[in-house]
């Protein structure tokens, strides 16, 4: 089974991702958060917007009044996206992770092949090993 889809049609497109902004109750909390798990830089900071850049990607944190995170796990299936993290090591990761803000859920599905975590604000995101390299 294929989870690649492709249009054929490189050359041309509608549109280009610039960033991806996420919701959260303190965004200079989780711009350092963030910046510290993937070793990229906080490029702004306050009380109603952080914003980390790192290897050609940026991620936004945007303030909102009364937030609540995802449910982790959540028996409605109302399950919004996430951010999937490659690792070295799950132990380690989730140790240093969880040392700079991080936790760990009792509930962890995939019988031990990625593992979710909760970054400060309680949304899930998840760890995966990284593929080995081939010589």
């Amino acid at each position: 089974m294929s989870h690649t889809y492709s249009t054929g049609m490189r050359a041309e497109s509608t549109a280009a991702l610039s960033m991806v902004n996420i919701d959260s109750a303190d965004p200079a909390r989780q711009a350092r958060f963030y910046a510290a798990a993937l070793g990229w830089e906080v490029t702004y900071s306050d009380d109603n917007y952080g914003m980390v850049e790192g290897d050609g990607v940026k991620i936004g944190f945007g303030k909102i009044e009364g937030f609540r995170p995802a449910q982790w796990p959540d028996e409605a299936g109302a399950k919004r996206f996430h951010l999937d993290l490659q690792v070295d090591d799950l132990d380690d990761a989730t140790k240093s992770l969880c040392a700079i803000g991080a936790t760990q859920p009792d509930f962890q599905p995939g019988e031990g092949r990625w593992r979710v975590l909760l970054d400060p604000d309680g949304q899930p995101f998840c760890l995966s090993p990284r593929p080995a390299a081939t010589s």
